[in-house]
């Protein structure tokens, strides 16, 4: 029986530092710099009564409810950033890992305040809902279960994965030029830090094989989308794969298989008997 020695997380998060390094220097240098003002139309913007203006009406809103759905969700998500923040910093507490904690957090959160100022300034929707959806969905927190070093850059990658499948299926409605444009550039984020999580979970696989793909089964096993609860009492989920945005049931081809592809999960000599048995529950995402 061939059997790989487990490392704890310490070693993990010393041993892999290197390659955290390396991925945030690449990814610094690759990302491009980009404005979330040069994207809000700030002259079709209005006082609210409170300010002397007018309140919003459901007239003014000139989307459609896909597209007013699927920001929704987006912004909703992107406002429960100190929990996501929260819940990586758990893990990554020191050296490079903390600087690309503060780096991703930086990322993130352009994403909120481009898309809140968007929706606000073009009444896309009501206001008041959504602070009121905002702060039941913060209030409620985000959590998850208690997980190891490789168990947590698994699930960020696929989960940067999934925004970005939910951005660009955005960005196909078409809605309008700028709809487009924030759709495209969030999606362009979400894809390059899928990257950065996705080359340490190749550096583990290098490192320790059989304890990473048994985190990437054990992850895709249990994977399931931030969900927010919207105003009619549905679920985003639910809604957005009715939608056609973003639909669980095409995670399979969206997001697991392409990243077992270029782990070379399927390929790869060096499991173990663990490993292999990991990668036998995998099995139904070859191809």
């Amino acid at each position: 029986m061939q059997v790989q020695n487990v490392l704890a997380d310490r070693e993990l998060l010393e041993s892999l530092a290197p390659e955290v390094e390396a991925n945030l220097a690449r990814h610094i240098d690759i990302a491009a710099e980009w404005q979330p003002h040069d994207y809000v139309p700030w002259d079709e913007g209005r006082n609210f009564v409170f300010l002397g203006g007018t309140d919003w009406e459901a007239a003014q809103s000139e989307l459609s409810e896909v597209a007013k759905t699927a920001l929704t969700v987006s912004v909703l998500i992107a406002d429960n950033l100190p929990s996501y923040h929260r819940e990586i910093g758990k893990y990554l507490r020191i050296g490079p890992w903390w600087r690309w904690v503060g780096r991703w957090t930086a990322e993130e959160n352009r994403h909120e305040i481009l898309i809140r100022n968007y929706l606000m300034v073009t009444r896309a929707v009501d206001p008041v809902a959504l602070e009121r959806l905002r702060m039941k969905h913060m209030t409620d927190n985000y959590t998850r279960p208690a997980m190891h070093l490789i168990d947590v850059l698994a699930e960020w990658a696929f989960e940067e994965r999934a925004a970005a499948v939910r951005h660009r299926n955005t960005e196909a409605l078409g809605e309008n030029p700028v709809v487009t444009a924030i759709s495209a550039r969030l999606a362009a984020d979400d894809e390059l830090q899928a990257v950065f999580y996705a080359n340490l979970v190749s550096a583990a696989l290098d490192l320790t094989p059989d304890q990473a793909v048994r985190a990437i089964a054990d992850r895709i096993a249990d994977f399931h989308v931030p969900v927010a609860v919207l105003a009619d009492g549905r679920t985003s989920d639910e809604v957005l794969a009715e939608a056609g945005i973003y639909d669980s049931a095409r995670e399979p081809e969206l997001v697991f298989k392409p990243l077992l592809e270029e782990w070379k999960i399927f390929t790869r000599t060096d499991f173990g008997d663990e490993g292999k048995k990991a990668v036998a529950e995998l099995e139904h995402l070859r191809g």
